[in-house]
């Protein structure tokens, strides 16, 4: 995948709508448990597989098999996907496609013309909202107890990546692609306040999702860096970030730590594996700093 593809990759993950609950005017699925399932949404693709039956499954979003955008990469490669067109999705004969209010017009308006039941998401921006999503897309695929189960698993790990009581709070900044950073009001960003590290996006006035001058973090820098992964022929811009040789200046005041970028744009499962990444970025800190 070129640096090109990779950047688009990344803005349609970060614009998703992978979100918590279907529009209210959204017909609901068919009488029964739905038996064709279409995802066009790269944040409900990784429910979804937790939740459903194989068998419920007629397509994910081509989203989910890219191995470094995806957390469930290696699931998907053996799953039906689409390329979100609405020939394809029609093609499927499905009788229940759930995507994002970013999603095509196109394609919503092809599934309403249709009478195709939709479930509209939006982005969610908190944990709890996160956890809902789960829940109603289980209750929208007749798993219920699934949503159930897999919300309690999220919740115990977010517990148990938690920093002890007393523990003082680390600065800290997750640089996206293409030099985004996630500001309060983020889900992100509460996160990572829940791992016991204090988002630095605040204190260079920042809210919501923005892009930050390597400038800034060299002028103030936070006390750990976190930016993505490395990958032969494709650095992305965060990366080249941590490579840049203006930031060795401020090297003995920051540590320096991985962030799969996979980790960055959705919530539900994927956030067991985004506590378990901000717990080694805050222990290696505190480790470095004690």
């Amino acid at each position: 995948m070129t640096i090109d593809r990779r950047m688009v990759v990344a803005g349609g993950l970060a614009m998703a709508g992978c979100g918590v609950a279907p529009d209210p005017v959204a017909p609901p699925p068919t009488a029964g448990r739905p038996r064709r399932v279409v995802s066009l949404n790269p944040c409900l693709d990784v429910i979804l597989v937790r939740v459903a039956d194989r068998d419920q499954i007629a397509a994910l979003s081509h989203y989910a098999r890219e191995p470094y955008g995806s957390t469930i990469a290696d699931i998907a490669r053996i799953l039906p996907f689409t390329y979100e067109t609405a020939e394809e999705v029609m093609a499927l004969r499905p009788d229940l496609v759930m995507t994002g209010r970013y999603s095509s017009p196109t394609m919503r308006t092809a599934l309403d013309r249709l009478k195709v039941p939709a479930a509209l998401f939006d982005v969610p921006e908190t944990v709890a909202a996160s956890l809902d999503q789960v829940r109603e897309v289980a209750r929208l695929v007749g798993h219920p107890e699934r949503g159930d189960a897999l919300v309690a698993r999220i919740e115990a790990a977010l517990a148990a990546a938690a920093p002890a009581p007393g523990t003082p709070p680390l600065s800290a900044l997750v640089f996206m692609p293409g030099g985004f950073v996630s500001g309060p009001g983020t889900l992100m960003d509460e996160m990572m306040a829940r791992m016991g590290l204090r988002n630095a996006a605040s204190r260079y006035g920042l809210s919501g999702t923005a892009n930050l001058p390597l400038e800034r973090v060299i002028a103030d820098p936070p006390q750990v860096l976190l930016s993505g992964e490395p990958y032969p022929g494709a650095p992305s811009w965060a990366e080249r970030v941590m490579e840049h040789p203006a930031l060795s200046r401020v090297a003995g005041h920051m540590q320096r730590a991985v962030f799969p970028e996979r980790l960055l744009f959705c919530g539900g499962p994927v956030l067991i594996q985004t506590a378990a990444a901000l717990r080694r970025a805050r222990e290696g800190a505190l480790r470095r700093f004690a």
